[in-house]
């Protein structure tokens, strides 16, 4: 791994194709990690790509790897470590039969749960093999290995590591520092090669579990994963690994980046309130989740009305709340409040910070139009269902709003579908400043609290 790692250092490829916000956190220390030759740990919260960095870890294998045929522990023809590997060249000598191994099966990954036991990660006897054999029980051809012994020479990856009981992680002791493993107890020792990695939540330490000091000292290197630090690169992800380019759609999607943006707000909304247990972390599987369902979604109301065109708009985020109650944990005060409500807030605190953030702040003449038309007791209801035509008629009744929209950027003139998408962020925007209301059964009214001259109502 470090031979082909350099290699790829010198060549100045990409080390980890599509893991996008740690080329300079945490890329640069897992290199350091693996040029060291150290085992490692992962630590960060939910959906920060632990995992999937881990299993990319393959491709710093040779491709393939010849192992004595047969050999359950990926034995070295050169240097066996199996009594089974050792006999057998013994005994055939050059013609010992050779396998080769491909590099993603030199790959073993564990949950680590609390009924895991040292047979698993390490390995037991087998008294069936004892009595097919005729073997002692002490003979080295009885013992079935477990699944660190089989990832000789190759990668060993143990999620949740705080979640492995303690007896179970003295297991890795010898194998961490003398690089070997025992058996049942018996003068039986396997030299492996292997490397280690772990993963952890911050949180394991002390609502499940906690890893064992002797073990922590022996891990060389602790990195620390973290979500994406700006909504552009949480944008790129989303729009990396969600599902919309969807093969065979009737008809496909156009997402406007009004949706796109706002989507992915409301994970770093959801990530900064304080009704939502930081500690648990807000997955970035949730914008993920969230803009796919916002496609599928827009996709049913297409095909209801017989329409070619699959546009989303904020309606939709209303429409897709089981991607967002799902993927938090609330604090006390949250729970009161309930997921639903939160996740409401969330999207209108979304779609102000859109709105406000591509704008700026010189557009309160052209809105103060808008509001005083609601403020006269007019009142605006667009059902999330409802065909883009219809839709875009009923905006059209708002003085001034197609006309900001156009003027903002927020929608190119002759888009009908988009130019929906961007008055309901319009809409949706002064209703999260509390200058106009927003019901289930009104749609957009005028602000429940009267307007004093130049200040927003409270």
């Amino acid at each position: 791994m470090r031979g082909n790692l350099l290699a790829s250092l010198h060549s100045r490829a990409d080390l980890f194709p599509g893991v996008r916000g740690f080329d300079d956190t945490v890329i640069p220390q897992l290199v350091n990690a693996l040029l060291a030759r150290h085992a490692f740990i992962l630590l960060g919260l939910r959906g920060q790509a632990k995992s999937r960095i881990l299993r990319m870890l393959t491709r710093y294998l040779d491709e393939w790897m010849p192992v004595v045929a047969g050999s359950e522990v990926n034995d070295d023809p050169f240097a066996p470590i199996s009594k089974f590997a050792r006999d057998l060249i013994a005994s055939a000598g050059d013609a010992t039969p050779i396998a080769w191994v491909h590099r993603d099966d030199r790959y073993v990954e564990k949950l680590a749960t609390p009924d895991v036991t040292v047979a698993d990660l390490i390995g037991d006897l087998d008294p069936i093999k004892a009595a097919r054999g005729g073997h002692l029980l002490s003979d080295e051809l009885t013992m079935h290995f477990g699944l660190l012994p089989r990832a000789n020479r190759g990668i060993f990856a143990l999620n949740e590591l705080p979640d492995l009981a303690g007896k179970i992680q003295v297991g890795l002791f010898n194998v961490m520092q003398e690089g070997d493993v025992q058996l049942k107890g018996y003068p039986v020792r396997l030299k492996l090669d292997v490397l280690l990695c772990f993963t952890a939540n911050p949180e394991d330490y002390t609502a499940r579990g906690k890893i064992i000091t002797p073990l922590k000292d022996r891990i060389g290197s602790e990195i620390i994963t973290h979500y994406p630090r700006s909504v552009d690169l949480g944008m790129e992800i989303t729009a990396q690994e969600a599902w919309i380019a969807r093969d065979g759609a009737t008809v496909p999607a156009r997402v406007p980046e009004l949706i796109r943006e706002v989507v992915e707000r409301v994970a770093f909304e959801a990530r900064g309130d304080k009704r939502i247990d930081r500690r648990s972390g807000v997955s970035q599987r949730l914008p993920i989740s969230l803009l796919e369902n916002v496609v599928s979604n827009a996709e049913r109301r297409a095909l209801a009305h017989g329409e070619r065109d699959v546009v989303p708009r904020i309606a939709d985020l209303y429409a897709a709340l089981p991607s967002i109650t799902g993927k938090i944990e609330l604090e006390y005060e949250g729970e009161l409040q309930g997921a639903e409500a939160i996740a409401k807030e969330l999207i209108r605190r979304a779609a102000l910070r859109t709105f406000t953030d591509r704008v700026g702040d010189d557009v309160d003449e052209r809105l103060d139009v808008i509001v005083a038309w609601f403020d006269q007791g007019s009142a605006l209801k667009v059902g999330g269902d409802e065909r883009a035509a219809a839709a875009h008629k009923a905006f059209a009744l708002v003085p001034g709003l197609l006309d900001l929209v156009h003027g903002l950027g927020l929608a190119p003139k002759g888009d009908p579908a988009f130019e929906v998408t961007a008055c309901e962020l319009v809409l949706e925007a002064l209703a999260a400043a509390k200058r106009i209301s927003r019901t289930e059964e009104a749609g957009w009214v005028r602000a429940r609290a009267p307007r004093h001259p130049g200040h927003q109502s409270q």
